[in-house]
């Protein structure tokens, strides 16, 4: 009978993270937004440093960055979906750097899935808050939860790159395979020839217990043409 292969345990220090890091993003965007929405005149750049960073209150239908404004729709089940799969994948973490990693992406995708599900002018088209504006680096204005996404998102590509699993494990890079490799077909060879070295002997060891067989095999005796028959020796005199 095959049995199933074991489940591995849920990390609960990961999922405790994941958590965590999540509703610290959600706390500090939705926080921000009510602060800007009760204090900041709309449409009105209120500079911070300068022209580097900027305060400009506005409402965006569409995506972050206020791309593909007419989209409202389909980016609420775009974010919804991002939820949905993090969630998901949760019980698979083991690695602390991952969970907080997904934990900021998720916070990010919750802040402003809540503006397009509970602000105006309706359920799932809610228009997003964004107030931060730096035009030295772009021109679109974003908001908190836009800019944890962003930094996940880096983040989360270093990961890759550096083989880092969910689990915590570490992927072998190109140089480490290929050693890996190279040992693994030395000691198939080594076996093969352990295989046959024991094969020769096999057939040796064999070859010599044939030989004394043969020799301790009792010969037939030849009769002896001197022994005496009816009392007569071999030249027909009488032994009497």
């Amino acid at each position: 009978m095959v049995r199933p292969a074991p489940t591995a345990k849920v990390s609960v220090r990961a999922i405790a993270a994941l958590a965590f890091a999540a509703v610290v993003v959600v706390a500090l965007d939705q926080g921000v937004k009510a602060l800007v929405v009760a204090n900041l005149p709309y449409g009105q750049a209120v500079p911070v440093l300068g022209d580097a960073l900027q305060l400009l209150y506005v409402r965006n239908p569409g995506a972050a960055f206020s791309f593909a404004v007419n989209m409202t729709w389909v980016f609420s089940i775009v974010s919804t979906a991002v939820v949905v799969a993090i969630i998901v994948y949760a019980r698979r973490i083991r690695s602390m750097w991952w969970a907080i990693v997904l934990g900021m992406l998720l916070g990010g995708a919750l802040g402003n899935l809540l503006d397009r599900l509970l602000r105006e002018p309706g359920f799932g088209r809610g228009h997003v808050v964004d107030f931060i504006s730096t035009p030295w680096m772009m021109p679109a204005i974003y908001n908190i939860a836009d800019s944890f996404i962003c930094v996940s998102m880096v983040v989360f590509v270093l990961l890759v790159i550096l083989g880092v699993n969910l689990d915590g494990t570490r992927a072998p890079s190109a140089k480490q395979q290929r050693a890996a490799d190279a040992a693994s077909r030395r000691s198939v060879a080594d076996g093969s020839d352990a295989a046959a070295g024991s094969d020769v002997t096999a057939r040796s060891s064999v070859a010599d217990g044939a030989e004394p067989s043969r020799a301790s095999r009792p010969g037939v005796a030849e009769p002896d043409q001197r022994a005496p028959r009816d009392g007569r020796d071999v030249l027909g005199h009488d032994a009497t």
